[in-house]
């Protein structure tokens, strides 16, 4: 019997919007990540590999220990690194940008929004009490 209350609380958790919310979140978020990484790699780091001449930032590499017969070569990979540094600025910046306009709307509906009566009825009171 605790297992069936286990998976109606589950259930519940599940539909509530929040959940739900969140899920569609993540999904939209691993494809804009996707999208922003095909941009980089694709678009602007091989016009930027360009600029510096002809330079592809994959192969930027430092090795640390040459390989051998029987192991690898050690490597810092920093031009991985560069291309992972610009994904992340690119979306913080695309998230800044999203973020600041829903605040901007937020703003523009609390403006819109008239107080309450109750509020007015506060106001009014702490007015008169200022007056005293």
């Amino acid at each position: 019997m605790h297992m069936m209350n286990m998976l109606k609380e589950f259930k519940e958790f599940a539909i509530k919007g929040n959940v739900i919310d969140m899920a569609v979140g993540i999904v939209i978020g691993a494809a804009f990540g996707k999208i922003v990484t095909s941009f980089v790699n694709d678009i602007i780091m091989p016009g930027v590999g360009l600029l510096v001449g002809g330079v592809n930032f994959d192969e930027l590499t430092i090795t640390l220990k040459q390989a051998t017969d029987t192991a690898e070569a050690v490597t810092i990979n920093y031009g991985s690194f560069l291309n992972t540094l610009i994904n992340f600025i690119i979306i913080a910046f695309a998230i800044f940008i999203v973020v600041k306009q829903i605040n901007r709307f937020k703003k523009k509906e609390e403006k819109d929004k008239k107080p309450s009566d109750d509020i007015i009825l506060l106001k009014e009171i702490r007015d008169e009490l200022r007056k005293k």
